[in-house]
């Protein structure tokens, strides 16, 4: 699979503006962990922007197994971790992943475990089979197969806390319990093939809790 590098760049820019609490041991299952909604970007009274509603799309599934080249990092601030996210997607693991001669298996992925600055994060890409020799600071995040539901979102990042919600409320209104962190997937690219902006309303994102 190939990366859409500008889809990275993108993210690693809507990413600094907010955030989920997140977290996992690399090579680990991942611990259980409570649900904490991350928080709007405050809308401006000057923000006279028409907004659409966005679209979420609840799906009740099973994960399968992934091996997640990751980096773990922090940052001071939000303009330092925009700038960190694009590097470790952009050509970090792109010059690990032609080294080891492996091949992204999926979009990029993201956990955090900060919600405010400084911010501590893992940013990884699934690959397709285990690599070689990994520069320094690069690891293997496995996620298990687990049963999770899944919000797939439609619209501004600032407002993907509405996925969150949904999830929170579709698990407790369901007699289910968190099983690990929640994670997202970047699975659409916001620009089309001449490098316009696409309507948010119509790139995806996928906001992703395992549940028991």
């Amino acid at each position: 699979m190939t990366i859409n590098f500008r889809n990275c760049l993108l993210f690693a820019v809507l990413l600094s503006f907010t955030f989920v609490s997140c977290g996992g041991n690399s090579d680990q299952p991942v611990e259980k962990e409570p649900i904490i909604l991350k928080k709007d970007k405050p809308r401006s009274k000057n923000d006279t922007t028409p907004r659409g509603v966005p679209v979420i799309n609840i799906s009740d599934t099973v994960s399968l197994p992934l091996l997640v080249l990751c980096i773990k990092d922090s940052a001071a601030n939000n303009i330092r971790l925009s700038q960190k996210l694009n590097k470790i997607y952009g050509e970090r693991i792109t010059e690990q992943l032609k080294k080891s001669k492996v091949n992204a298996f999926g979009p990029p992925m993201a956990w955090y475990t900060t919600q405010k600055a400084p911010f501590f994060f893992e940013a990884g890409i699934p690959v397709d089979k285990k690599p070689g020799k990994l520069s320094k600071g690069m690891y293997l995040k496995k996620v298990s197969t687990s049963k999770i539901i899944v919000a797939h979102f439609f619209g501004p990042y600032d407002e993907s806390t509405q996925a969150y919600q949904v999830l929170k409320d579709w698990i407790k209104d369901s007699g289910k319990h968190p099983s690990g962190a929640p994670y997202e997937i970047y699975v659409g690219d916001p620009y089309d093939k001449n490098g316009k902006p696409i309507d948010p309303y119509k790139v995806q994102t996928d906001i992703i809790y395992p549940y028991q």
